[in-house]
């Protein structure tokens, strides 16, 4: 694609990106067909090469003005059309690069504004996320059911495993809205690594990992929650914490960004890049390790597997998951264009909610075809969003591989079986391999 970005984008580090991005696109097409929007509503300007025109005009500088920012707000950042992409083009970064410009050229009305600036506020604060959605139980019966089908469900979380006076450590993110709205998952999470020898710690001083701020076009506010992560995180990888676990995998697709995003931050570039490197999804943890342990414990479970866009799109490691609980014995039922987005994307379904509840809707159908008893994710944002209106349970999936562990293990202690937990019948379990 041919481009003439004219003053003041041309002279600057995001005009130069996006000058890359733009020349990359060979107007193909194959996004496309890829894209969810543009399969819902059919108009080009609600597609990636849509997009990517009013972007490029926006850097060419035509104006800009409210359809403009519409079409880029219903764009759900799944980056689907990255992964159809012959070209390589890196749309969900050029997205971003524009979503910032224009909305610094487009006023908003009070109303989005004040929506916006509640999201930002509550969502990502816990302390007052956990207020919010403490407040709104209480108040539940007067309140319309349009706010009370968005409070998530209560969750017992397991205990905690006892922390190791020695052995090996690694990082969980502490303060996100997951640790409100289910707190079961970090705590299974860090009862299954203990089953390793790992001990999973989260750092105090983290918080929300920023994505909801970036995406929703306040760049440096995201910024600032990276700069405190890496400053909460950085002691504890100096000390020998091998690895940030992300249990969300829509924080794990922000943070493993952050050497991107603070490239040219003098103070914090060599720093970002090291944290992005060391961050891994939970599903990639525990694939490097010994699995045998696990072996059997899904044995005649049906159920089914949303992947989410962070984690399949962004990542590419849905397969490490679905490993995972494969070699566990579970049954995962076929889900029909399982690469298409459930609606959820950070923020979207309170946004965008119409489109997002048809997508959702689509995405139900296909998930619960096979006859699941169970729908496991890897996002809380997906979990959230598809247990508003599910018949059939939706988990995080390591909730559900910690549980059918433990229910093995004191069915076990009941029988008084000695046997160890990796052999069946008396024969060893040979098909998870040791890779640390």
């Amino acid at each position: 694609m041919q481009t003439a970005l004219q003053s003041p984008f041309k002279d600057s580090s995001e005009g130069r990106e996006a000058d890359a991005i733009l020349r990359s696109c060979v107007h193909c097409g194959f996004c496309l067909a890829a894209c969810p929007t543009y399969r819902l509503l059919g108009d080009e300007l609600d597609s990636p090469r849509g997009r990517i025109y009013l972007i490029k005009q926006l850097l060419e500088g035509q104006a800009v003005g409210a359809p403009t920012q519409l079409h880029l707000d219903r764009c759900l950042t799944c980056r689907a059309c990255e992964t159809a992409c012959p070209s390589g083009v890196r749309y969900g970064r050029l997205l971003d690069i524009g979503r910032g410009l224009v909305e610094q050229r487009v006023p908003r009305g009070a109303d989005q504004r004040l929506e916006r600036w509640l999201l930002r506020r509550l969502v990502a604060e816990p302390r007052r996320f956990g207020l919010a959605v403490a407040l709104g139980r209480a108040l539940a019966p007067l309140l319309p059911r349009r706010l009370t089908a968005r409070l998530p469900l209560r969750q017992a979380a397991p205990p905690w495993p006892k922390p190791q006076a020695a052995g090996r450590r690694m990082l969980a993110l502490a303060g996100c809205a997951q640790s409100v709205a289910t707190p079961a998952t970090n705590a299974a999470a860090a009862r299954v690594l203990a089953r390793f020898g790992i001990e999973l710690i989260e750092a105090p001083a983290a918080g929300c990992c920023g994505a909801l701020d970036y995406h929703l076009g306040a760049h440096d506010a995201g910024l600032a929650r990276a700069r405190r992560n890496i400053d909460a995180w950085w002691p504890y990888l100096q000390q020998g914490a091998e690895t940030i676990v992300m249990t969300a995998s829509g924080c794990g697709a922000m943070v493993r960004e952050y050497g991107l995003l603070l490239a040219q931050d003098p103070a914090y570039a060599d720093k970002a890049e090291r944290v992005a490197g060391a961050t891994r999804d939970l599903g990639e943890v525990l694939l490097a390790e010994d699995r045998s342990p696990f072996a059997g414990i899904g044995a005649g479970r049906r159920i089914a597997f949303h992947a989410p866009c962070t984690l399949t799109h962004w990542q590419k490691a849905s397969a490490a998951v679905e490993t995972v609980l494969r070699e566990a014995d579970f049954e995962l039922t076929p889900v029909v264009d399982s690469h298409l987005c459930c609606g959820s994307a950070g923020s979207y379904s309170i946004l965008q909610p119409e489109l997002a509840q048809r997508l959702r809707d689509d995405k139900l159908t296909a998930l619960t075809a096979g006859e699941p008893e169970v729908i496991v994710t890897a996002n809380i944002g997906c979990q959230l969003h598809l247990q508003r209106v599910s018949e059939v349970p939706v988990r995080h999936w390591i909730e559900l591989l910690e549980a059918s562990s433990s229910s093995r293990r004191r069915d076990q202690k009941s029988r008084g079986d000695c046997r160890k937990p990796g052999r069946r019948d008396g024969n060893p379990v040979t098909h998870g391999s040791a890779r640390r």
